[in-house]
């Protein structure tokens, strides 16, 4: 995620601290995939393809709203990422909606578009009676 990559970033941020940027962990967020880049002396990245992720939410508890932070969580169908927590960042609201986009986008794109199906147990119990 640094000057070298050729990965153009639609959103980038660290974790925060108080606030303040101070960690060594860096998030982005590019047309196709979430980078996540942990570690100052021993590092690590993680990347999730977007048409993986399933669900999203948002937290933001009251120290988090005292510094103007918020946290993202990601569900994904991913292997090695099954659940990203994108922490402590800025404008968590704008960025959760930025991410719903963009998932939604790419799926369009890949053509992934796959009906929910809601199973209601009344249903069964209706079906049953017609028997």
């Amino acid at each position: 995620m640094g000057k070298k990559d050729s990965v153009h970033l639609l959103w980038s941020d660290r974790s925060r601290i108080l606030g303040l940027p101070i960690t060594f962990t860096k998030y982005g967020i590019s047309e196709d995939r979430i980078f996540c880049e942990k570690g100052l002396l021993n590092m690590k990245f993680e990347e999730i393809l977007l048409y993986r992720v399933r669900d999203i939410s948002m937290k933001i508890t009251l120290g988090q709203r005292i510094f103007g932070v918020g946290s993202i969580l990601l569900q994904s169908s991913d292997k090695t990422a099954p659940v990203l927590e994108i922490k402590n960042i800025k404008n968590p609201r704008e960025v959760k909606e930025m991410i719903h986009e963009q998932v939604e986008e790419v799926k369009v794109q890949r053509r992934m578009r796959f009906g929910e199906v809601l199973e209601d147990p009344a249903d069964d119990e209706a079906y049953q009676s017609f028997e």
